[in-house]
């Protein structure tokens, strides 16, 4: 456990930033996850393509997930979750609803769910750093 969960040393600028980065897109995530776990199985409505365990999972993993990324708590498993579910939304809106990368207009796009997969890939990857409840609980890994 230890191993996947400890935070690797970094300098006090990179923990910082990784700090402002987690708490900020946790918080954004939990807010966009909140509406969807009041009605996990159908918040995307009746006749949608997802089936109901896919949008609980998503509804879960943007709450609950979302919230652990913030408090740096198990955060390489809850930014794979959240990388996922975001790289589902980018294909869906990408592929299904051909919606642009960027909206000009009042239509979607997938520009969010790319930005916010690339901050939990990053957030899997390199871990929370030292100001998280991993560090806390896990200590440091050792290079």
């Amino acid at each position: 456990m230890k191993k996947l969960f400890a935070p690797c040393p970094t300098p006090l600028c990179t923990d910082v930033a990784l700090l402002l980065l987690r708490v900020v897109a946790g918080i954004a995530m939990a807010t966009h996850g909140w509406g969807k776990i009041q009605n996990p199985f159908a918040w995307m409505g009746e006749g949608a393509a997802v089936p109901g365990i896919f949008q609980a999972l998503a509804a879960v993993s943007e709450f609950a997930g979302a919230i652990a990324v913030a408090l740096g708590l198990v955060t390489r498993l809850a930014g794979l979750g959240l990388s996922f579910t975001m790289l589902g939304a980018a294909l869906f809106h990408m592929v299904v609803l051909k919606d642009p990368f960027v909206s000009t207009g009042q239509g979607g796009s997938y520009e969010m769910a790319t930005l916010y997969l690339l901050i939990y890939g990053l957030l899997t990857v390199h871990g929370p750093g030292r100001l998280s409840l991993d560090a806390k609980l896990f200590g440091e890994c050792r290079k």
